[in-house]
């Protein structure tokens, strides 16, 4: 998926007044630490913070910005108990953290930058101005609408206020029906785009699902504008990167029904792979097969964001859990 098309210097102002909340601009800057009324030239877009300048507000503003991170990355980044986010550094890390496997030359073409600009914003070198932040983000996450909400509410800003009632609704819809981004990546396939007309039932009996649940996904996402009709066929239209994660007891459903489904392919005899092994382990190696398992994952989605044609669609079931361990690890437990 490509990022979100975004006025970022708009987003920015915006993403600073609403921070900034019923202060005056001077009173702000006074609480910032700055002698002279610098949220007067952030706002009005003739300077811009850096991101961690960003964060520091944040902080100041009364918001946990350890925790909000920790929440966003899933748990994902042991960095954050040793670095301060707010730094260089630390800047450097999330970004990196997000940027997971996505190369440096895809990153540089997602937010129009360039490469050696980008490499140095990851390595520390330098740090990017809030707009660049804010785009760097986007390139190598495709969250920022949700980077955005740790901050403020998305809602009451106008530059993402449309494209976040639109991820709200396709994450929804995502919690409540299943099976919908398999119906989405079917259309997206090479046999059904060359089909002259769409057949009810054809998406059903390619995926193993009942014809009345391939009607009703078609109709949700018809309904939440993801796919339109266009002759006699379905295409997909501009779609959102919609992380589940954000709700853990909806998160934890959906990947209970991907678990089942993998039972009952297991239990059919169908192609696949199916593999297990029991072992013991240290509690020091447990946390690297841990880490092993998240970078695996990670991995398998950087194949999959450059994988052309679109011929098969794949679920992949990763789990790793001791089975002495009954108590929930909490949020970023697997890193998926």
């Amino acid at each position: 998926m490509e990022p979100l098309r975004l006025d970022f210097e708009a987003l920015s102002r915006a993403l600073l007044r609403a921070l900034r909340g019923r202060r005056s601009q001077t009173a702000f800057s006074h609480r910032l630490g700055y002698r002279t009324n610098v949220a007067y030239a952030w706002e009005s877009g003739r300077r811009w913070p850096t991101g961690g300048e960003l964060l520091r507000a944040a902080g100041r503003s009364r918001i946990d910005v350890r925790a909000a991170l920790t929440q966003f990355l899933s748990g994902e980044a042991e960095w954050l108990a040793r670095t301060e986010p707010t730094s260089r550094e630390g800047v450097a890390l999330l970004l990196e953290t997000l940027r997971s496997n996505v190369p440096i030359v895809d990153v540089a073409r997602r937010c129009g930058r360039s490469r050696f600009a980008v490499a140095r914003w990851l390595a520390g070198d330098a740090e990017p101005r809030l707009p660049d932040f804010l785009r760097m983000i986007e390139a190598c996450s495709l969250r920022v609408l949700d980077f955005v909400a740790l901050w403020t509410e998305p809602a009451a800003l106008p530059p993402v206020a449309h494209a976040w009632a639109r991820l709200v609704a396709h994450r929804e819809a995502a919690h409540e029906h299943p099976w919908l981004p398999a119906v989405l990546r079917v259309l997206e396939l090479e046999t059904y785009r060359a089909m002259p007309a769409h057949r009810p039932g054809w998406i059903a009996s390619r995926l193993g699902m009942s014809p009345e649940e391939e009607k009703r996904c078609l109709d949700v996402l018809a309904r939440t504008g993801q796919i339109r009709r266009r002759g006699r066929r379905w295409t997909v239209e501009e779609t959102q990167t919609v992380d589940t994660r954000p709700d853990r007891e909806a998160e934890r459903r959906l990947k209970l029904w991907s678990a089942r489904v993998g039972l009952e392919r297991l239990g059919e005899g169908a192609d696949g792979l199916f593999s297990f092994n029991v072992f013991c382990v240290s509690h020091a190696d447990l946390e690297r097969l841990r880490d092993l398992h998240r970078r695996h994952f990670q991995a398998m989605r950087a194949i999959i964001a450059e994988s052309t044609p679109s011929e098969e669609v794949v679920v992949a079931n990763l789990q790793l859990f001791p089975l002495g361990e009954r108590a929930p690890r909490g949020p970023g437990d697997d890193g998926s």
